[in-house]
Parts: C-alpha cells; structure tokens; sequence
C-alpha cells in the first residue's frame, strides 16, 4: 500500500491495515475504524485553515499554544467560545483568574418558563489554551480574535428540540471518584450555580468499556489521572507537528467509539456546522487569508465528518434567528473546584494542572502570554508596544504519529527533592489540621509514594501517587478536621484557587454596592466574613449603609449579610448594629443582581412586582410584598399599588391555605398604618371589606372541609372577630358572620370546639353553658379519648377569642382533677403532643393565664380554691337577684327624660305590669319558633 500510497501517512496506513488482519482476520469494523482515524488526521492536517486542536484545561495545550503563538503570529484566531461573549473578554485583565464569563437571562421569551433563568458560564485558568489565545490576541496589535460558536441563545434553542435544558455535565465516573470517599463539598464547588457549562475541547471517552478498559490497563483511578500519565506527560516537550497528530487522533478515535447517543451527537455536529459557516463568513467578509489565521477548537470537533467542513466546505447551513430573550453579560468569580464539579473532573485534577504548568514554564522556559494588568499573575507580559516576529516559513508536514505510536514510554527519573519537599510540607499542612503526624509519617509518604509508583509501572511518582500515600500513610482511620488528607494534597498542589472579579469588571449595579458601603472602611471585595459595627445614633451617616445592607439582606444568599444585632420591623429602627458581612464570598450573587437592574432598589422593587402579579400568587404572599416595599424601600405608591394587587388575588382565592399567613401580615400592617399614619390607605379598607364578606363566605365549608386545618379556620375567625369593629365601620354587617356560624356544622372535634367559641364570642352560647358542656364531656368515659382534640380546637381558638384563656386553664385543671390515673396517664403524651403540635404559639398565653391563677408557692395550694368554684355562689346569687328586674331607671327619671327630649321623644312612663311583657303572651308562635331554632342550634 505505502508504493501506492506516496501521501505522509501511507506508511501508517499500511502498518494498520496489517494490524487489522492479523487481530481481526481480515477486512471489518476494526480496519474501517483504524484507517478512518488516520483519514480523519490527514484531512484535519491538510485544512488551509490551521486547526489548533486543544483539551480544556490541559497545561500541555496551553504550552503548545503559546509556543504555536509566538512561532506562527496569526492575524485572526477563531476560538470555539460562544460568539455573544466577545465583549467581556477584554474585561478579564480587571480579574484574579480563574473567572467565568456568563450570560444570563431572568425574562425569558421563547423558551419554557421552567427554565428561567438560563445561564452560560464559559471558565477561563491561566493554565488553559484559550486563555494564551485570548492573552495574544488582545495584547497584540493588528490582531483580531473572533468567537465563532454558537450563542448563548442558540444554547437553549437546540436544546428546546428536546424539550430539556442541557445540564451542566454529566456525573459520569470520574464525578463518582471525586466523592468516592464521601468528602465534603467545598464552598468553592458552586461558584457557577446552576449554570450550563461551556469548554473548549471535552476529550473524554463517550464509549464506557472504552475508558474502563483505558484505566484498569493504566492502573489508575479515574480519568484525569490516566490523561495526565499518557498524554500531559508524554506531549509536555513535544513538538508542534507531533502535538496536533496525537490530539486530531485521540479526537477521531473517541469520536468514532462514540456510542449512539443522538442528542449530543446532534448538539456536536450542529456547532460543527455553526463554526465553520461564521469562519467562512468572515474570511470572505475581510477577504483575508487562511494561511493567517488560526482555529482553536476541542480536539473532538477537530476531527469533525461534517460537509460544512473546512474553508471550502458546503454553504447550504442557515443559522437559526435568536429568539427573544434578552442576555445579560457579566464576569463572575470561579475556582478549580467549581470547574472539575461542572465538567464531572476528578476532585483535585485543575490545582493538579495549574501545578504542572508552572512547572512546565519553569522547565522549558517558555514565556506565556498574560494580559496586560492582569490581576494576582507574574512573569513575562505581552506588551502592546513590542515587537512581532516575522514567522519562519512552515515545511510540509511529516508523519509524527508513527514515530509517537512506537516510541517506548519515556521513563521520568525520580526527582527526590521534589517527593522529599512534598512528603515535609504534607506532614506541616496535617499537623495544623489535627492530625498527629510526625517525621516518621514524611519518612513513611515518601517511600510508599515510591512504592505505588513501581506497583502501576511509572518510575516517577505523580501527584496522585503521592495523594494515595498519604492517605494511607497519615489519615490511617479517623479525620480528626474538616479536611482530610486527599483535600490537603490537592490545597498543596495549588489549592482550590478562587478568582475574583475586579471592580472596573463589575456591573453598575455591584460598583453602586460598593460604593455605598465604603463608609464602613471595609474590604468588601476580598473573601471571607467581615464584621461590620454600625452606631446608627453617634454616626448618623452610616443610616444609608444600613438601609443597603437589609436589602442585600432581603435579596442576596443568607450568608452574604447576616444581621448579628439589631432588627428591622414595620415601625421600628434600631440604633445600633452589628453584621457579619461576605459579599467577596458570594460575589457571584452579587453579579447576578447586576443582569437585574441598576441599583439594588429596582431590582427589589422588579422582584416584589414578580411576586405580587405572578400567575400562582397567593394573598398572602402579596401582603409579604407590600410589607417588604414599606420595610425596605418606604415606597407609599409601590405599596398601595401592590396592595390594591393583594384586594384583586384575595377576590379570587376560592380556598382557606393561606388564612393564618394574611392575618399575621394584615395585623401588622394595619398597627403600622394607625402609628404612622394620619389616616388608613384606601386598598387596606378595601381589603378588609372584602376579606370579611370573603371568609364569612367560606367558612361554613372550611368547618367541614378535609383539606382544611384547624390552625386556618381558627386564622379566618381571627381575622373576622378582630377585623369585625373595623369591617363594622366601613359598612360591613354583622349578620353575615352570624348566618356563617349558624350555617356551619363540623363533625371533628376540635373544630366543633372552634364552633363553640365562636358561639361564646357571639353570644348565642354562654360561658356557663360552655363550662357545662365541657364538665359533661369530662364525665363521659366514651368522650374522654378525644378531649384532647377538642382541647386542642379551644387552644386555637385562643386567636380568635383570647377572652377564653381563663375558660381552656379551668377545663385543662378539671381534666387533671377529676380523671383518674388509669385514664389521665395514657392521654397524657397525647394532650402534650397536641399543645406542642397544633398551638406551640399559643401556649404562652395558657401559661401566663395559669401563672395569674395558680398559687405561686407549693405551700398555699392546699388551701387554694380555684376562682371558678368560688364563684359558683355568688353568681348564682346574682342571677336569683336580677329577676327582681332594674329599678334605677324608675328612680331616677331625668336622665332618661333628658335623652328622650333630645330624641323628639314626647310619650310618658308606663307603669311595669307584675305580669312581665305582654306581647309574648298574645303571639306565643313567634315565641316557639325561636326557642326550636335555639334548641337545634
């Protein structure tokens, strides 16, 4: 084949093609797959157009990167990056990598409304391809860079196909390594949220026996360990040619084992064929060279099948309009652990690779492009001013594959310094974090570090090796910190690097923050809990700090400015305050909040107008948002405008779920309004009005309904009963409430008790009649199992009419009194789980009511007499005394005459018949029908 064949991998096509008969007996699957791979290298190699093929953040790509930069010069660099993003990348000389740049959406249009908000985050390290790219291309002049993937848009629009948001990455294996040992996650691992993820160059096998082949036979435990054994390694000091072979062939070898997995086998394709029509686009729009120009692309899509392949590719690809939603742009901090959890990496694999290209520059001396001013870097810049090389012209390319494909491992010699320095400083690093390790563990990590090594065939230990020592070595069987050891080798090996947006990267929004808060002299931008004291009395000037700290407080994660002292309510300011402040930690919130609006003012007042007109809106949560608007922004037309809102959700609700919820919020606001306020807003009269035509409506159904609670009826009575004087007043009838009761008719304990006392608060039922019915049930064996229940419906009942907590303290002590043990002990912890559950809130209106009543000493209880007993008598007294009827009147006429003269009135007195009244004896009907009507009742 090779006197056939005169191309530069003829050789290798025949080495192959005999590979394929001895293994496979003949022509098959396996030889297809063989030559298609050198097919697809060959046809990636002759592109006029360079194609760069690179691993996300793989250190030898980006040395690579850097050498093929400084070599080649390009003009323009096509970088597989998501087009919309272009504006902010100029940005990142303002931050500490790593950082990301994301696009956000919180409105979405076009797309499903489960999905919002959508976010994209494209991380960045310095230790990665893209970054040299975009170091070079921004610092050098007469440079152009040009982002040619698809858009954030175009992210969700395919995806929209299928109806399901692309996650961020697959938990695969290496995702279930990471946590094989179930260590903790860090705080870092969710910088990114729930952000979709963008990378350059995913080089992973999609073919499962595949990869559990490649490890198992590499002695290795995850993937990033054996891609840093047989390909970091190996590639580190390789040259251009044999660097692009090798990785066009790793991207057609899985691509080709890839297994059939449609949707993200259309998802590749379909960014194929995006990319190459942009570039395309854009060379014949600048009429611009390919010999010039520079694509760098993951190693997959490098060895892409599609016809749009190519500068001389199909043009028939249309590219789809975006859709309607509006994308925000922003910078937002990341770290290595937040990337290895996004891209289902081994824990500890990016620090591992941050390490490794240090070490690398150190090594081949190799000067990286940085952008100028960039923050928390070192070492030789590209500056604007210097000057460009001329590139030397390129040979023809030779087959490097061969020679790379036959070359014997290169055997690393053992570096003991270097294991020594590792096996001390892990040794110091476990001893400040609790572990009792001494010179003999170093001694004992060194030598079982050597030992590891020998046992998978490698004469120089890797990192990982080292991390397996120890472990085993040091942790032995307890974890005395938070940390264990596997983490401290990774914090060793580079750390958990956590970047940081600057603040000239900031949206207005986050700049306005800081600002704002300048008076308190604090470093807000740096990470970690700052405490912030505030004397609101002897620093009047700090009162604006406070107010953006309870907003921040209201719309950031609860650990960004947590309250240590000091309180905001409705009506109330403290003087003093204290904060434990961490807007540096949670930067990225922060970031966010800027895609919203201009100042944390509208975006709370955006968010409390989402929450009010949201289609699933309830009152209650509506009354949260008028109660919000008065607290934090003392907004009067924001408030009565959503408070007209909460009259309109409140009309339509057609169940009780949310009763205890609007009467806790409609008390305090109408405590603040009558302080504060010369006069009631209009919506809250209103409100009051309809919500008492609007529970009396439905509290005959919520008496016997299933799915309502007893705390809910109780809260529809409370707002009724302590609404009623106010509802009274704005032109309400009485009557209503009074035909709701009579019409209501429960069948379950303890909301017949709610029944009752909403009778006694009526007056259709006396306390005495109350007290009756309650000694009956207490001497009645068959009802004495559910007294607890109906008690637990009068202890509810205590927020409608607390007039009956001296009523619930007397039934509680009768109970106790007059049951015996074998009846009392067994209903005991159910009276006790009952209080606790159903009216904990309730309860320490019993206690101060018992600690009224009760002896407050043990000696004077056996002689105390409980007031209900003594007052029996007397008030039986009373009752036979009044029968006799009033005679003050009768004696003394003349204020009575006065009021009458007042009314018009000119009729006289009568004189009282000892027969009592008369019309009753003439109409005895009217008489009967009312006692039957009682006695049904």
């Amino acid at each position: 084949m090779s006197a056939q064949d005169p191309t530069p991998f003829g050789a290798l096509r025949e080495q192959l093609h005999q590979a394929a008969e001895v293994f496979a007996g003949g022509r098959d699957a396996l030889e297809g797959i063989l030559l298609g791979m050198v097919d697809d290298v060959d046809r990636a190699v002759n592109e006029p157009l360079e194609i760069f093929p690179v691993c996300h953040h793989s250190p030898a790509s980006a040395m690579a990167m850097a050498r093929r930069l400084r070599e080649k010069q390009p003009k323009v660099v096509y970088l597989e990056l998501c087009e919309d993003m272009a504006p902010l990348l100029n940005e990142l000389r303002n931050c500490r990598l790593p950082v990301a740049v994301q696009a956000f959406a919180s409105e979405i249009d076009g797309f499903p409304a489960e999905w919002a908000p959508l976010s994209v985050v494209a991380p960045i390290t310095e230790a990665s391809a893209e970054y040299q790219a975009i170091a070079y291309a921004l610092d050098t002049p007469g440079v152009e860079l040009v982002l040619v993937d698809r858009s954030s848009d175009h992210v969700f629009q395919w995806d929209a196909l299928g109806q399901q948001p692309e996650e961020p990455r697959e938990q695969r294996a290496a995702d279930a390594e990471a946590s094989e040992e179930g260590r903790p996650a860090e705080s870092g691992a969710a910088l990114h949220g729930e952000a979709v993820g963008i990378e350059i160059g995913d080089l992973r096998p999609r073919f499962a026996e595949l990869e559990e082949h490649l490890l198992r036979h590499g002695k290795v435990r995850h993937w990033s360990e054996w891609w840093h054994q047989y390909v970091e390694v190996p590639l580190g000091d390789g040259d251009h040619d044999t660097y692009r072979q090798v990785m066009f062939l790793i991207g057609s070898l899985f691509r080709r084992l890839a297994p059939g997995d449609g949707d993200r086998v259309r998802v590749d394709e379909e960014r194929e064929r995006y990319m190459w029509t942009r570039m395309r686009h854009h060379l014949a729009a600048g009429s611009i060279d390919p010999a010039d120009c520079l694509y760098v692309c993951g190693a997959f899509h490098a060895a892409s099948r599609v016809e749009q392949f190519g500068v001389a590719g199909s043009d028939t690809y249309r590219i789809a309009p975006p859709s309607g939603t509006t994308w925000q742009h922003g910078l937002i901090p990341s770290s290595h652990a937040a990337i290895e959890s996004q891209f289902g990496l081994a824990s500890g694999s990016v620090s591992i690779a941050a390490t490794q290209w240090a070490k690398n520059l150190k090594r081949t001396r190799v000067r990286p492009y940085r952008l100028a001013g960039q923050a928390g870097t070192a070492g030789p810049r590209a500056g604007k001013g210097a000057a460009v090389p001329v590139p030397a012209p390129q040979p023809p390319f030779e087959d490097r594959l061969s020679g790379f494909l036959r070359r014997p491992p290169v055997i690393d010699t053992l570096d003991e310094a270097e294991l020594l320095g590792w096996s001390v400083d892990i040794v110091r690093a476990a001893r400040r974090n609790g572990y009792l390790a001494s010179t003999a563990d170093a001694i004992a990590v060194f030598e079982t570090s050597i030992l590891l090594a020998g046992m998978r065939d490698r004469a120089k230990p890797t990192p990982y090796d080292f991390q397996d020592a120890a472990v085993t070595c040091i942790e032995k069987d307890g974890v005395p910190g938070r940390r264990d050891v596997a983490r401290l080798v990774e914090i060793m090996m580079g750390g958990d690097r956590i970047g940081r947006v600057g603040y000239d990267a900031l949206p207005p929004l986050a700049r306005d923050v800081h600002d704002r808060l300048a008076p308190l002299g604090l470093k807000m931008e740096q990470r970690g809990v700052k405490r912030a004291l505030l004397d609101l009395m002897g620093s009047p000037e700090l009162r604006p700090c406070s107010d953006v700290l309870w907003m921040l407080r209201r719309l950031l994660p609860p650990g960004a400015a947590r309250p240590i002292m000091g309180e905001r309510r409705l009506g109330e300011r403290s003087l003093q305050e204290s904060w434990d402040l961490a807007l540096g930690t949670h930067q990225r919130a922060l970031i966010e909040l800027g895609y919203e609006g201009v100042s944390i003012e509208q975006v709370l007042e955006q968010r409390l107008r989402r929450t009010a007109y949201g289609p699933r809106a309830t009152a209650a949560e509506v009354l949260g948002a008028v109660e919000d608007a008065v607290l934090y922004l003392g907004s009067r037309r924001l408030a009565d405008e959503l408070g007209t809102r909460a009259l309109e959700v409140l009309a339509a609700e057609r169940s009780v779920d949310g009763a205890p919820e609007v009467l806790r919020r409609v008390r305090r606001l109408l405590a603040y309004y009558r302080t504060a306020e010369p006069e009631l807003p209009s919506w809250i009269e209103s409100f009051v009005r309809a919500g008492y035509a609007h529970y009396c409506t439905l509290l005959p159904t919520a008496f016997t309904e299933e799915d309502a609670t007893v705390r809910q009826v109780a809260a529809m009575l409370g707002f009724l009963f302590g609404m009623e004087s106010l509802a009274l007043s704005l032109g309400c009838d009485r009557s209503q409430l009074e035909l709701a009761v009579a019409q209501s008719h429960p069948l379950e304990p303890s909301r017949t008790a709610l029944l009752w006392a909403a009778q006694v608060q009526l007056g259709t039922v006396s306390r005495e009649e109350l007290r009756t019915r309650c000694d009956d049930m207490l001497g009645n064996p068959l009802v004495v199992p559910a007294f607890p229940r109906y008690l637990s419906g009068f202890v509810h009942a205590l927020e409608p009419v607390p007039a009956l907590t001296d009523l619930v303290v007397e039934m509680v002590s009768n109970a106790f009194g007059r049951l015996p043990d074998p009846v009392l002990l067994p209903w005991l912890p159910t009276l006790i789980t009952t209080l606790k559950g159903g009216g904990a809130e309730l309860a320490p209106l019993l206690i101060r009511e018992a600690g009224r009543i009760f002896p407050g000493r043990l000696a004077a209880l056996d002689a105390w007499t409980p007031p209900w007993r003594a007052e029996q008598a007397p008030r039986a007294e009373r009752s036979a005394r009044g029968a006799a009827g009033a005679a003050l009147l009768a004696e003394h006429p003349t204020a009575c005459d006065a009021l009458a003269g007042l009314l018009g009135c000119d009729g006289g007195w009568t004189t009282p018949q000892s027969g009592g009244a008369v019309l009753p004896a003439r109409h005895p009907s009217t008489a009967t029908a009312l006692a039957q009507l009682l006695a049904a009742g």
